[in-house]
């Protein structure tokens, strides 16, 4: 039962980041919870720092596209894309839940490339 909780709750998450319900997309979090950004040595301590910073960035998302959601027990990976005017960001973000809600969240963000040539003859490309 814990598992079908948590992913309502996931899906309740991503779909108000999508549609910028900073109320709704915070409900997830425990009051305490911590948010990592290590690609730019940020934490963010407590929901209302992460709800704030959120509502604050200048570049608001255009398009918000969930990839897949996968976990077990209390953690729980979330693979996502976030259009922005400048681009797209793929990102992963990785949940610890406590008591149903998130205790811990770290994410990672990356920018497209392009794929080498040399390489070709071994994958196919996603379109």
């Amino acid at each position: 039962m814990e598992v079908q909780n948590i992913r309502m709750a996931l899906d309740r998450h991503w779909a108000a980041s999508a549609s910028g319900d900073l109320e709704a997309e915070h409900d997830i979090y425990h009051d305490d919870a911590v948010c990592e950004y290590p690609q730019s040595g940020e934490v963010i301590h407590g929901r209302r720092n992460l709800q704030a910073l959120r509502g604050h960035h200048p570049g608001k998302p255009s398009g918000f596209a969930i990839r897949r959601i996968t976990g077990e027990g209390n953690l729980w990976v979330s693979e996502y894309v976030i259009t922005y005017e400048r681009g797209h960001a793929y990102t992963v973000s990785i949940m610890e839940f406590r008591h149903g809600k998130v205790a811990h969240e770290t994410q990672y963000f990356a920018d497209p490339f392009e794929a080498p040539a040399w390489r070709a003859q071994w994958v196919e490309r996603d379109t």
